[in-house]
């Protein structure tokens, strides 16, 4: 899906670069084009420095999506979801990060939920990058406690996994 949104933007680099911010933040566009999160309104200016390109280019993106049926439903309806992982440190949680092989293999996140649910380890959250928006998708698991070695050893030896950052 994600190859294919690029696509329609194939010719601007700089539109581009402002669809693959919209995703990464869950950021919407409401019918006046406006980009927003849930009902606050993002300017364009703001989303233009970010991406380092004119407000212009902006307003071609999400004039754009607009004017796409496709693109619209998408936009219309995204939206961002709170994440524990740059708090986890904060909050004295364990955020333990794995990247796999082949992110659309079935059963990833059952299989490392349930190793660490069987140590009764409490999961506070577990997010999943979708392998249609992101190049390197990863899985992030957030916990009420630090994880014991073995399982972090049991872990490591699943054959879908390729590393493991701990944080």
């Amino acid at each position: 899906m994600f190859d294919e949104i690029m696509e329609k933007f194939e010719d601007s680099p700089g539109q581009q670069a402002v669809i693959r911010l919209l995703l990464e933040r869950g950021f919407s566009v409401n019918e006046e084009g406006r980009v927003v999160s849930g009902g606050i309104e993002i300017p364009n200016t703001g989303i233009a420095r970010e991406v380092g390109v004119d407000r212009r280019v902006v307003n071609a993106t999400t004039d754009a999506i607009l004017a796409d049926d496709e693109l619209r439903r998408i936009f219309r309806n995204i939206s961002a979801v709170p994440s524990l992982l740059d708090l986890a440190p904060v909050l004295d949680l364990t955020a333990i990060t794995i990247s796999v092989r082949a992110a659309d293999e079935s059963g990833i996140v059952s299989r490392v939920t349930g190793a660490i649910a069987e140590r009764d380890i409490s999961i506070r959250q577990v997010l999943s990058e979708d392998p249609e928006f992101t190049d390197d998708p990863k899985l992030y698991v957030i916990t009420d406690e630090a994880l014991p070695g073995e399982l972090i050893n049991e872990l490591r030896e699943m054959a879908f996994v390729r590393t493991i950052e701990l944080a």
